[in-house]
């Protein structure tokens, strides 16, 4: 067909590629993406707590072995500003979810075969559970960015916060369910039965996610895919540029520094809640396991707790995501004391797993009033760098998980290995660590900026710039 080129003034964001299929998500959609999700959390709830218990315990390494580990996990996530970018550049979410699961399934399965390698041969276990962790790592960050990333841009304004607790708490369902069976499966102990679960799960996870992204986004119109090479090539080279525009935006800024911090609060306990049970109560691997089940469970609950609250009290000030996440922050400080007296009683009556609920319950409001503060935060400022924000905001995540797992195990071993220091003494002290930082994390909430729980976004134009646009040329005469 002719064409005329035309000399318009636009912004350099509106020539930029819509997502492909361009429909609004509605909730039998938000409820597939939460499938995915749910299929995430499930394989990463194996990695994080019945691999790190198994290797504490029933190997007798370190506690920092599983924990250095699980930091290269979260090290790789460091990617997840750039991925998210990707998205902003108009590529399509789908294959980028699709094969993050798939990594993370084949990393989950090989971390299991690693474990019971090292119970023969440590540094052929340790060889492989390198590979897989890091495998792990790639395949959170592809399929977790771009989920959120298709969420901000395609879920209406007005319904963003509560899918994102749908989301969310359908992941938390992935976790408590996978922890509760596979603890149940677990005992008796065998390495065998450790890589048979995790394998199945694994299976199930990517069988779920494909069958959920199944048609879901749409394919390109014609009209994006006609979108130059040069101009595709020349968008994709601005990341740093991209990334410094979001991160010159306060309110941005502010969140990334409110998501590090309560986030290190939140995740020193990951890595040395289960093999605390076992080594202070003399819990089972499967008693331990539930354990962390039961927390995810009280996590779902808050998650919950928030979402009906706001939802049926829209308006008021017990519906304010800034009161949830700084009464979640308190409720999260007041439960890890509880579990640093807990460890320096050793007392088995104390109610250990009534404790560990709670915490759950005050962990789960915190986040997902953060969570909801996010999705709404993603699509506000500059136009065209959701990805970017939900990016570098997963990267301060990723960061914090990181070194708050590798801490927490860190001050452990540390602290045993001083001379008259009993277990309980030291899991007593990263407990009351943890307590300090959530008060810490409240602080800063207070002096942040959380939009409304249903405010539409609000975005800064990027600046004018004359573009050459190809026209139809009837199109072109007619005006």
């Amino acid at each position: 067909m002719e064409v005329s080129s035309l000399q318009t003034v636009v912004s350099e964001d509106d020539v930029a590629p819509d997502d492909a299929g361009g429909r609004d998500f509605g909730w039998f959609t938000v409820v597939r993406l939460g499938l995915v999700q749910a299929a995430l959390g499930a394989v990463v709830v194996l990695t994080t707590s019945t691999f790190n218990r198994v290797m504490v315990v029933e190997l007798s390494l370190a506690a920092m072995v599983p924990g250095v580990l699980v930091t290269l996990h979260h090290a790789m996530q460091l990617l997840r500003p750039r991925m998210g970018h990707g998205t902003d550049v108009g590529r399509r979410c789908t294959p980028w979810i699709v094969f993050g699961m798939l990594a993370l399934a084949v990393g989950g399965t090989g971390a299991a075969i690693a474990v019971a390698i090292m119970a023969q041969q440590l540094v052929a276990g340790l060889v492989l559970a390198t590979l897989s962790y890091a495998l792990i790592g790639g395949g959170v960050s592809a399929c977790g960015t771009s989920l959120l990333v298709l969420m901000a841009k395609r879920v209406p304004a007005p319904r963003r916060a509560s899918a994102a607790t749908v989301v969310w708490m359908m992941m938390i369902a992935g976790f408590a369910i996978t922890a509760s069976v596979s603890g149940q499966l677990l005992d008796p102990y065998g390495p065998m039965r450790l890589v048979a679960v995790a394998a199945g799960i694994s299976a199930l996870a990517f069988a779920v996610t494909v069958a959920a992204m199944w048609r879901l986004e749409g394919v390109a119109s014609r009209g994006q895919a006609s979108t130059s090479i040069e101009s595709t090539r020349a968008r994709a080279n601005k990341f740093r540029e991209a990334l410094s525009q979001v991160w010159a935006e306060p309110d941005a800024r502010r969140f990334t520094g409110f998501v590090l911090i309560s986030m290190l609060a939140y995740s020193a306990q990951d890595l040395i809640l289960e093999p605390f049970a076992g080594v202070v109560f003399q819990w089972t691997p499967g008693q331990s396991t539930q354990l962390a089940g039961t927390q995810h469970g009280g996590a779902f609950l808050g998650m919950l707790l928030v979402a009906v609250v706001t939802s049926i009290a829209k308006g008021t000030r017990i519906a304010s995501l800034k009161g949830w996440v700084l009464g979640g922050c308190f409720a999260s400080a007041v439960m890890m004391m509880g579990l640093a007296c807990a460890a320096l009683s050793g007392d088995p009556n104390w109610p250990l797993a009534q404790n560990v609920f709670l915490l759950g319950v005050a962990n789960g409001a915190f986040s997902i009033a953060a969570i909801a503060s996010m999705m709404s935060l993603a699509a506000q400022g500059r136009n065209g760098r959701e990805g970017t924000r939900m990016g570098l905001w997963g990267a301060a995540q990723a960061v914090a998980f990181g070194v708050g797992g590798l801490l927490g195990t860190v001050l452990v071993d540390a602290a045993q290995s001083l001379g008259g220091t009993t277990p309980g003494i030291a899991y007593a002290s990263v407990f009351a660590l943890e307590a300090l930082g959530f008060m810490v994390a409240q602080r800063l909430a207070l002096d942040t900026a959380f939009p409304s729980h249903v405010s539409a976004p609000v975005r800064t134009a990027t600046p004018a710039r004359v573009v050459p646009v190809a026209l139809p040329t009837h199109l072109v005469e007619t005006a």
